[in-house]
């Protein structure tokens, strides 16, 4: 039988899966939808392209919210993860932003669309780091 606090996680968990295929299922539609050359209004298009933004803020809540619930070392591993996160992405957008005014960079590599996906990644860096510190 399942405990109490088995049971009260599990009611917790199973929103932030929703709201976490939520996310992915309006971004990668809103994606599908604006990489196809189909004649659509601009109207739609930009309807599209802001789709995601509600469940994108859900999901980001129930990562904050899941956050706030571990205990006090685990936070401060994913504080200084976020510590180390944040300073590498300015150093990439101040380094790109020089870039693109000294060459033409090619928008398929480095383009909005493309570089929001380092930012998770220097998350991960930086808790491995973190992670290391503390083991």
């Amino acid at each position: 039988m399942m405990s109490a606090n088995k049971v009260s996680e599990c009611r917790w968990t199973m929103p932030g899966y929703a709201a976490t295929v939520f996310w992915a299922v309006t971004f990668l539609g809103a994606r599908l939808l604006l990489d196809k050359e189909l004649n659509m209004p601009q109207g739609v298009k930009i309807a599209a392209a802001l789709l995601p933004i509600v469940p994108t803020a859900v999901f980001l809540w129930f990562v904050v919210a899941a956050v706030r619930g571990l205990d006090e070392m685990q936070r401060r591993v994913h504080l200084e993860a976020l510590a180390i996160a944040f300073p590498l992405a300015i150093l990439m957008l101040m380094t790109l932003g020089l870039l693109q005014l000294a060459i033409e960079l090619p928008a398929e590599d480095w383009s909005y669309r493309h570089i929001w996906a380092y930012l998770p990644c220097f998350y991960f860096l930086g808790l491995g780091i973190a992670w290391m510190k503390y083991r």
